[in-house]
């Protein structure tokens, strides 16, 4: 009987003591969700507030998409502190457990802040902007977005790679964007026994009539190698940047159509093999 009194008595104290929680912390809590929601809703309405003026100002996209981030986060932390000095979390002793994490954190996420260092290196010095076609860390692609720690590249093919800023900042990068004009370059090979200058005079004519290619810097057609089976002529001529891939592609297909028409024969590897009869006497 006396433990029934005793356990009456607990819970009677434990929902005494919640009802007090609640007169004396309830309309703060509900306070502060209602101050994290509405808080959330004016972060995002900022920082897209930002973004458009930068748009509007025609400022680098790369600048436009690091920044947002940066005070999309940075107004999330102060939302954060806050709402804590709301629900009467003692702001002085906060700030000073915060510093102490801050240290812990930075020292384990050392590599999180060289991304962040990078992302901002990256920034000024530009190496590539959005839009631009890179190759780097194994991945090639469009660069989508710059973001605070990572850039994003897609592919050709649609596929989207996530590399840290702190390697791209570090590591070689090629930018196949950074100029306007690219030199493209190709091999085609005739038979022994075809005309070489009869050649000449039909890749000279293919890249006269493709108005996509430039007339100065001056093209280059020349024989380059005597190999086994073939005579390689070697093709260089200049193209604008985004012009490129398509140019490079297409004159392939034309060159083949017309060294058939011209009778001039793009060989295989082969070998001659000869056989001598010989009797005895």
């Amino acid at each position: 009987m006396e433990n029934v009194e005793e356990y009456q008595e607990t819970l009677d104290s434990a929902i005494a003591w919640i009802g007090e929680f609640a007169v004396s912390y309830g309309l703060q809590l509900i306070g502060a969700v209602i101050a994290l929601i509405a808080g959330l809703w004016v972060v995002n309405k900022i920082s897209g507030g930002i973004y458009r003026m930068m748009e509007k100002r025609e400022i680098d996209p790369s600048l436009r998409s690091f920044l947002k981030s940066f005070i999309s986060i940075l107004l999330k932390i102060l939302l954060i502190i806050s709402i804590l000095g709301m629900v009467g979390v003692e702001m002085t002793s906060f700030i000073a457990i915060l510093g102490a994490a801050g240290l812990a954190i930075g020292l384990a996420l050392s590599g999180t802040l060289q991304n962040f260092a990078g992302g901002v290196l990256i920034l000024i010095i530009k190496p590539f902007r959005v839009g631009d076609v890179i190759e780097a860390q194994g991945f090639m692609g469009t660069v989508s977005d710059i973001q605070i720690f990572n850039t994003i590249i897609t592919s050709f093919d649609n596929v989207v790679s996530i590399v840290p800023n702190g390697s791209l900042a570090t590591n070689a990068v090629t930018n196949y964007s950074l100029k306007e004009t690219r030199r493209a370059q190709w091999v085609f090979s005739i038979a022994y026994g075809d005309n070489f200058q009869k050649a000449q005079q039909v890749l000279k004519k293919l890249l006269t009539q493709d108005e996509r290619i430039l007339k100065e810097p001056e093209t280059f057609i020349f024989l380059s190698e005597l190999n086994d089976s073939s005579v390689d002529i070697t093709v260089r001529a200049w193209i604008k940047t985004e012009n490129f891939w398509p140019v490079f592609f297409s004159m392939s297909e034309k060159v083949y159509d017309a060294f058939a028409k011209e009778g001039l024969n793009i060989p295989f590897p082969q070998m001659d093999v000869h056989l001598h009869n010989t009797s005895k006497s």
